[in-house]
């Protein structure tokens, strides 16, 4: 589903069934319409997860319609923009046609958390909160089309226990 009249962002992790559905949730309400925002997996999961489904929902965004994809799926299309959020995925990450930058921002895995479902949706509640505050200040410098067109950042990535640096 790529529109022409803008950019590709497209966030990848390995299940495709957390991370990268709380991320394209977020971007998405972010950007508006400054990207075309999709999430894909190297191993989709074949569902989102409904925890994920949750945990947006208590922020008023709708990600009940979000399926599962494999980034095959965009392989045929210009992607602008990679961003990987988990170490599989970004090991596992082609090179897609068009794509101009890369990012590496990793966070913990949700669907992993034990305990209670309370306990589970504290995890989530904190992994989406951390996604919110990086891709927040990402969809924050997409508006200036300075750094949207800047062939300059073609890969960043955090030193571990860092939060993500933005070029």
């Amino acid at each position: 589903m790529n529109t022409d009249s803008k950019p590709t962002i497209l966030i990848l992790c390995t299940g495709n069934s957390c991370r990268s559905h709380l991320a394209e949730g977020i971007l998405r309400a972010a950007a508006g319409d400054l990207a075309n925002v999709q999430s894909a997996g190297s191993k989709p999961a074949g569902y989102v997860h409904p925890l994920a489904v949750k945990a947006m929902a208590e922020i008023g965004i709708d990600i009940s319609d979000h399926r599962s994809k494999h980034l095959n799926e965009f392989l045929n299309q210009p992607v602008h923009t990679v961003i990987t959020v988990c170490g599989n995925a970004d090991q596992a990450c082609p090179v897609f046609p068009g794509q101009v930058n890369r990012h590496h921002w990793p966070f913990e895995d949700p669907a992993h958390a034990t305990g209670s479902e309370a306990e589970q949706m504290q995890v989530f509640r904190r992994v989406r909160d951390e996604i919110r505050r990086v891709f927040g200040a990402y969809a924050d410098g997409l508006g200036d089309a300075g750094k949207q067109a800047s062939p300059g950042a073609a890969c960043t990535r955090p030193k571990d226990g860092q939060t993500a640096v933005y070029s």
